[in-house]
């Protein structure tokens, strides 16, 4: 305000255009207050807001939740006979979705329709978007089957609304088919298309199909996305799998595996595998049952320089229990005290669970335990840090496929 007083001094005199284009500007740094007053002084000079001075502000309203506000633009514009056009239909379309207000958007797209105006792409991937949110993928479907018959070109942002919109609800076969359409018709997947593959993939269990997608991924030159990562690594760090070690090589089949060869891949892109997903590698060890490759992950972790926290600890904790190495759990439960992390409930559970048995004074030997002889070092090795090196007596195997030197 104070700048326009300055100018009025001058004998400068705004134009309608100015005043619309100072109020857009401070709606799109948040200043809606100063905005609103803008628009007023507007009115004051003498200036007949027309129906984009109106959109203007109604975005303004909008884009800060502001709907009583909003309301109060709308009814401003019926007073002054201020027809709506096809944006101030959008903006109100954009934030009925952005809400989740399916019912007033549904009677918005009506609205629409009876005062002629045509739905472009934007819109129709913006209401797909809420068919997601609620679980109504038929009727995504259906509004994909409208576009074509009222000639609307689908574009990859409505292709990818629809393939996150069947992932979600569990309709993978139906996502796939669509992401094979789009292809057909010449549009090249992008980052957001191969995230919601690959997240929605792995949410259903389907690990092998999302890091299929993920090669396919890197294949095509995309640069993949930390998120991609995590989701992969979460998975894998929820399933079991089958581990096989030779003398000289750590050979793993199954989902351990898999979940190394992640990490390789982030070391290749430059991403730093974080906490997080260090955590989620010793949980995968320890439900695949291995508690020695775990200890290697958390003294990796601490030799380089990361801190483990209490997530870290207690999964440690749990892989021990599971190998029945309760002497190793106390040890770490003290190792977690002396460096200042607080131990949770189930550290605490753990640490009460392995005391007991120890108090007992037998701890049953795990099965092959007394044939092992291992010695691990996450470090070691030849071109990549997330490669493994094991030495031991492989004699209980048997025929298992055990890979040599």
């Amino acid at each position: 305000m104070s700048l326009l007083c300055r100018m009025d001094a001058l004998g400068f005199r705004l134009t309608s255009l100015s005043y619309i284009c100072l109020i857009e500007c401070l709606g799109s740094v948040g200043r809606t207050l100063e905005a609103d007053a803008i628009f007023q002084e507007m009115k004051f000079s003498g200036f007949k807001p027309r129906v984009r001075a109106y959109n203007v502000l109604l975005r303004v309203f909008l884009r800060k939740g502001l709907s009583r506000l909003a309301g109060k633009v709308l009814d401003e514009m019926n007073e002054n006979r201020v027809e709506r056009n096809k944006e101030t239909y959008e903006l109100l379309v954009e934030y009925s979705v952005r809400a989740g207000r399916l019912e007033d958007t549904w009677f918005l797209i009506g609205e629409m329709k009876r005062e002629g105006f045509s739905l472009n792409s934007n819109v129709y991937s913006k209401i797909i978007g809420l068919y997601r949110d609620n679980g109504l993928w038929k009727k995504a479907i259906d509004l994909m089957r409208e576009m074509r018959e009222t000639g609307v070109p689908l574009d990859r942002r409505v292709y990818n609304s629809i393939i996150d919109t069947l992932g979600k609800s569990g309709e993978l076969n139906e996502a796939v088919q669509v992401f094979q359409n789009m292809q057909r018709e010449g549009i090249n997947p992008d980052i957001v298309t191969w995230n919601s593959l690959i997240r929605w993939h792995c949410k259903a269990g389907d690990v092998s199909k999302a890091l299929e997608f993920f090669t396919k991924m890197q294949e095509q030159g995309l640069y993949p996305d930390p998120k991609i990562f995590v989701t992969i690594i979460s998975r894998l760090g929820e399933e079991d799998g089958v581990i096989i070690i030779s003398p000289s090589q750590f050979v793993m089949q199954g989902l351990c595996e898999q979940t190394v060869k992640v990490l390789q891949l982030m070391e290749a892109e430059g991403i730093e595998p974080n906490l997080i997903m260090l955590n989620l590698l010793i949980n995968a060890f320890s439900i695949a049952g291995r508690h020695l490759e775990a200890l290697s992950v958390f003294h990796h972790i601490k030799d380089n320089g990361i801190s483990p926290d209490v997530v870290t600890y207690s999964t440690v904790m749990k892989a021990c229990i599971r190998a029945r190495q309760f002497d190793q759990v106390i040890k770490i439960y003290k190792e977690m005290e002396s460096v200042g992390c607080t131990p949770d409930r189930k550290a605490r559970e753990m640490l009460q669970s392995a005391s007991m048995v120890l108090e007992q004074g037998h701890v049953p030997a795990t099965i092959g335990e007394s044939n092992r002889k291992v010695c691990y070092d996450v470090r070691n090795v030849t071109s990549t840090k997330w490669k493994f090196k094991f030495n031991m007596d492989t004699s209980h195997l048997g025929s298992t496929g055990a890979v040599g030197d």
